[in-house]
């Protein structure tokens, strides 16, 4: 069995690294071949042949498993052809809706869709059967904010929408899309695990009470049941209650968190300290948290009817006490997960604590192994994109580095026993001593795991995890617990004990996260160095007598002595990153780093820095970038610049930006653009071309009129980085100085392919081989215009729009190397 769920395992894996789906010719083939695999191994005894066998069987039986999956959902799609249309559509709000400045994100069970007269007839537009929507307070910011564009104030009031409540709502819709970077998240196929394959935005305001039965945006119920539905209106009453108890507190979000599951309140600076100290895991509902409060039912409900003796019904003689704490726990255990949102490590914990009760309740003894595997096998059957996330690989990596490292090292029975007779400070001294072991076994054993997902370790985590764990999982989360339940006039008072023991703990992780050494920045390592060092580390954590367990050290050296790569000599690598409706490239001579523009703004938690920058320039181990240029003040070019400030060390910056912009108060070093400015790294040259020293005297220009243009030259090849420029500023570089500066290999086309730039006669006296367009997909200024993309085709210029190709890497040298990310990274899920 665990051969063949390992086996399993790995196919779904396989199936999730692949460019296309195969076809149902593959289904027939593969299943009869699993069929003689399994005959074939029911046949042999002997482990050397029977195990390869059953691997293989399990291989392809989850191979064929997970493409199934993903070809039904992938075939729910919303058709092109419905792209940015308004349909009317009736259903259910599906989970606990997302609150923020902008408006209001849930999801939307369809359950009609409302019939529109076309020219063809009455047709009833092909919608999803899940959405995943936006009901934005911003009457001008009518797009996802995915797409790169940036919010601006409104008054456009939001409907108060809770869970379970049946809706008619005129929606605007498109496709699943987002950013495609390396290192960056993959939010296509994070929409395809929550079956959405759909997204838009509520299109009006909330219909006024009393309206006609037919008008648009309107409550229809209050609530429509389902057991989903209960369990979501159910987490959102508990989040109220707490928000209420703990009004304007800054750690409500938190305890909302450790009760039912919704980190989304949580501020990006409390993560990032969590994170940086190692206990992001305690900060969501986790399998420790969901077996503490599963033993503490299971042992209540042993008590209580032990006691029932008092009462006269001898309940014992009628059910073992055991049996009735396991059947509890399971049922609490069950009960928590559900109020948790179903994430994997919740999972993960359930379906051991069932395994292990199961086998209980039928008098057989499993093994641990088996327990984890049935584990493994039941998630992936019910979810095989779970596989592709950080909390799948560190719940299942804990736990089985926590067996690897104590099962069969055990206390002997008389030891065992000897120990229940001493006292209990040595007791608790020895239930000290075990902490201690399994934290030192998942502190060094994660490592590796942890480097390879995140480019980082916490090297404070140990001292963070040892106050942290038993001050959250025994003190903090049951009085959330017990405080969200209580009337509310007990609530406010036993929420207010946690929430101070978490102010106080904040203040302790605050102190060591700004330890200069609080955290270890590597590159993410290759495959061939994750495995040395994780052979390694299992064998400094074999048990003692192994021979020569000290090498494993030697495993780690590669891991350790992994430095960012840089262009060779006499290359150069320019990365335009997929950042939505804005900009952002990194330039890379061989010991230097430019980054021209941050990409856009979206609120004050997110951007294009803390979105795509910086989870690159983390992946890569980039801490330091020589200069930064700032084109001009727009928000999806200097969007990301106090984030980038922020997160990352920059020598000096560069931009046409005023003096009292917060961005150039932030810069360590800063300086206007000026044309003529040049400099040169390591045999490449970087000549700005615009804005001449005269337009920062005249009020009368747009900020597009002072873009920062620059010329980075490498040999006969070049790059030329406009900005926003417009037409006027073209014929003024044409007709300037600056002239002979123009010709280049390639072309960011300035303005993102605007009406208002890309003049033919610029183009000509350009002459690039390569044009490329920093675009958000389907955003509303219709970048780039048609006309202007097809002046660039009939130019015989070859164009790549990051909407499409996803981050586009340049390497200059000999000759120019062109890569599209969605090409080279391809996967099922990408350009249907």
């Amino acid at each position: 069995m665990r051969s063949v769920i390992i086996g399993f395992a790995f196919g779904i894996g396989l199936l999730q690294m692949q460019a296309r789906l195969p076809g149902m010719e593959w289904y027939a083939a593969g299943l009869v071949l699993a069929v003689l695999l399994a005959l074939t191994a029911w046949k042999f005894w002997q482990p050397f042949l029977r195990i390869p066998l059953l691997l293989t069987c399990g291989a392809w039986v989850g191979f064929l498993w997970a493409a199934a999956f993903a070809h039904y959902y992938l075939e729910q799609e919303l058709p092109s052809a419905w792209e940015g249309r308004d349909v009317t559509v009736i259903g259910t709000v599906a989970n606990l809706p997302d609150r923020n400045e902008q408006g209001v994100r849930f999801r939307f069970d369809v359950e009609q869709v409302v019939q529109q007269v076309t020219q063809q007839g009455a047709v009833t537009p092909p919608v999803p059967p899940r959405l995943a929507l936006a009901w934005y307070g911003n009457r001008r910011y009518q797009a996802p904010v995915e797409d790169g564009e940036a919010a601006a104030p409104g008054r456009q009031p939001v409907a108060d929408i809770r869970p379970g409540e049946r809706w008619r709502l005129t929606v605007r819709l498109k496709r699943p899309h987002g950013n495609a970077n390396p290192g960056g998240f993959d939010y296509e196929v994070w929409l395809l695990q929550d079956d959405v394959r759909a997204t838009g935005y509520v299109v009006g305001t909330p219909a006024a009470p009393g309206a006609a039965a037919g008008a648009a945006n309107r409550r229809l119920d209050a609530f429509v049941w389902t057991p989903s539905k209960a369990i979501e209106y159910a987490r959102g009453w508990l989040r109220d209650r707490i928000l209420a108890a703990l009004p304007g507190e800054p750690y409500a979000p938190v305890v909302a968190a450790l009760v039912m599951g919704d980190q989304r309140g949580i501020s990006q600076s409390d993560w990032s300290i969590f994170n940086r100290t190692g206990i992001g895991h305690l900060m969501a509902i986790s399998g420790l948290h969901i077996t503490m409060l599963a033993a503490m039912c299971g042992g209540l409900a042993s008590w209580l009817w032990r006691r029932s003796f008092f009462t006269g019904a001898q309940l014992p003689l009628l059910l073992p006490a055991q049996k009735v704490a396991v059947i509890a726990g399971m049922l609490m255990a069950l009960v928590y997960v559900l109020l948790a949102g179903f994430g994997v490590p919740a999972q993960r914990t359930l379906y051991m604590l069932i395994v292990v009760g199961v086998a209980f309740w039928s008098g057989r003894i499993v093994r641990v192994s088996v327990v984890l595997c049935l584990a493994l096998g039941l998630v992936l059957l019910l979810d095989p994109w779970s596989l592709l996330w950080p909390g799948f690989w560190l719940s299942f990596g804990a736990v089985g580095l926590l067996l690897y490292g104590t099962v069969g090292r055990m206390q002997p029975r008389h030891a065992m026993a000897a120990a229940a007779r001493t006292r209990w400070w040595q007791k608790l001294w020895l239930a000290v001593q075990s902490g201690a072991q399994a934290q030192y076994i998942i502190t060094l054993g994660l490592v590796p795991l942890t480097v390879l997902l995140f480019g980082q370790y916490s090297l404070v985590s140990p001292i963070a995890n040892a106050v942290a764990i038993p001050l959250v999982g025994l003190v903090v989360t049951p009085l959330s617990l017990l405080g969200s339940i209580l009337p509310a006039f007990a609530a406010e008072w036993v929420l207010q004990v946690p929430h101070q023991l978490l102010v106080w703990l904040a203040g302790f992780l605050g102190w060591l996260e700004a330890l200069p050494f609080a955290v270890w920045e590597t590159p993410l390592p290759s495959w061939w160095m994750f495995l040395l060092a994780l052979g390694g580390t299992l064998l400094v954590l074999a048990p003692r007598g192994w021979p020569a367990r000290w090498l494993g050290v030697f495993g780690w050296l590669p891991l350790i002595l992994n430095a960012p790569g840089t262009p060779a000599e006499g290359t150069m690598r320019v990365t335009a990153f997929d950042i939505g409706q804005g900009m952002g490239l990194l330039v890379e001579t061989p010991g230097h780093r430019l980054l021209y523009d941050t990409g856009p703004y979206y609120t004050p938690q997110s951007d294009g820095a803390t979105r795509v920058l910086l989870p690159y320039l983390r992946a890569r181990g980039i801490d330091r970038i020589d200069r930064l240029v700032i084109s001009h003040s727009d928000i999806d070019h200097s969007g990301g610049a106090l984030s980038l400030l922020k997160g990352v060390r920059i020598d000096s910056v560069y931009s046409s930006l005023a003096e009292g912009s917060p961005i150039v108060k932030a810069a360590p070093s800063h300086q206007r653009c000026v044309a003529g400015q040049s400099w040169n790294w390591d045999g490449i040259g970087f000549t700005m071309l615009h804005p001449v020293p005269a337009i920062y005297e005249s009020t009368k220009w747009k900020p597009n009129a002072l873009s920062c243009v620059l010329k980075v030259q490498i040999g006969r090849q070049s790059i030329l980085l406009a900005g926003d420029v417009e037409a006027i500023q073209e014929d003024q570089m044409l007709n300037g100085a600056m002239a002979e500066q123009l010709p280049s290999t390639v072309l960011l086309a300035p303005h993102h392919g605007s009406k208002t730039s890309s003049t033919e006669p610029f183009l000509r006296a350009v002459r690039p081989e390569v044009a490329i367009f920093q675009v958000g997909y389907r955003n509303r200024f219709n970048h780039p215009n048609p006309e202007v993309f097809e002046r660039y085709q009939r130019l015989g210029i070859r164009r790549l729009r990051t909407d499409e190709s996803g981050a586009v890497t340049l390497t200059f040298g000999d000759q120019l190397n062109v890569e599209e990310y969605r090409k080279t990274h391809a996967r099922y899920w990408y350009g249907r």
